[in-house]
Order: C-alpha cells, then sequence, then structure tokens
C-alpha cells in the first residue's frame, strides 16, 4: 500500500482516484499533480515505484495544503465568523445550514433527521373517571 503524507492509498485503485483519499486534493487536481510528476493517470498504486511516491510527495507538499494543515484553516475560518458575531459564525454555532438555504422544511442533512410533525408532541387526552 503507497503511503503519502500519512494517508494510505488502496492498491488497486488507479493512482489519479486514489490520490483523492487525500483531504484537499480531488479529482482534477489529482489530474494536475500526476501530470506534474509525469505519471500515467491510468497506473494502479501498487506499481508505483519508490521514486514516483517521492515525487508525489514532493509536489503534493510543497504546492498545496492538505490533510491537517487545510483542516486547521477551515477550522480557524470558522472560528473567526463565531468570534467575530457574523450572521454565518452563528448558523455555524447553531448547527443550521450557512449559505442561505432555507431552513423552515428542507435542511435535514445539517439539522439531523428530526421529523417534527404536529401530533408528534401531543399529551395524551384525560381519562374518563
Amino acid at each position: 500500500m503507497a503511503r503519502i503524507i500519512g494517508i494510505n492509498i488502496p492498491d488497486e485503485k488507479t493512482i489519479d482516484i486514489g490520490l483523492t483519499y487525500i483531504y484537499g486534493i480531488g479529482p482534477s487536481l489529482s489530474k494536475k499533480v500526476l501530470a506534474e510528476c509525469n505519471i500515467d493517470l491510468k497506473k494502479k498504486s501498487k506499481d508505483l515505484t519508490q521514486d514516483e511516491i517521492g515525487r508525489l510527495k514532493q509536489v503534493i507538499e510543497k504546492n498545496f495544503r492538505v490533510e491537517g494543515e487545510l483542516r486547521r484553516d477551515v477550522m480557524m475560518n470558522i472560528k473567526r465568523l463565531k468570534d467575530i458575531g457574523s450572521w454565518r459564525g452563528g448558523r455555524h454555532a447553531k448547527g443550521l445550514p450557512v449559505r442561505g438555504q432555507t431552513s423552515r422544511i428542507n435542511s435535514r442533512t445539517v439539522r439531523g433527521n428530526r421529523r417534527n410533525t404536529v401530533g408528534s408532541g401531543r399529551k395524551a387526552p384525560p381519562s374518563p373517571k
């Protein structure tokens, strides 16, 4: 298993797909990195030589923010929004959609699958004595 920047790349995947397992590298950035390293896109990750793995590590570390550094930057950006009291920061803090989506009906992915219907919170009627 090839290990790049602390991430194990699956052996049976092609290297252009395998690089997307690294946080911060998507399909298009993966293709750019491989073009810069002169590595065939359809090569399996188990077929990479140590020289090719070294070139990949070097190009990724030198040119891109990935994994821990990128996660830290994203967390700091969200923390900054919360600290200055912006609308977006408040939405992050409350766990609601941040980018203007309506939250009255459809925001299940952010709010969780809470299905509150009209009759779900009703008390049972008093029993006659």
